[in-house]
């Protein structure tokens, strides 16, 4: 008899295992740490908020 084929994402049983099978969680890339993007963002914002204040006060 042979042996089901098992996906690539998951583990195969091993003999005397008595969990199954888990998904692994996929790595989370450039999304990991969102803080920092919307940290990036409000420091954004706010540099291009102050060249108009900067502006308008110099008028």
């Amino acid at each position: 008899m042979t042996e089901p084929l098992v996906p690539p994402e998951e583990t195969p049983p091993a003999e005397g295992s008595i969990s199954s099978a888990h998904q692994e969680r996929a790595d989370g890339g450039i999304w990991e740490h969102p803080m920092v993007w919307v940290g990036l963002v409000v420091v954004g914002a706010l540099l291009i908020a102050l060249l108009f204040l900067f502006r308008v006060a110099s008028l």
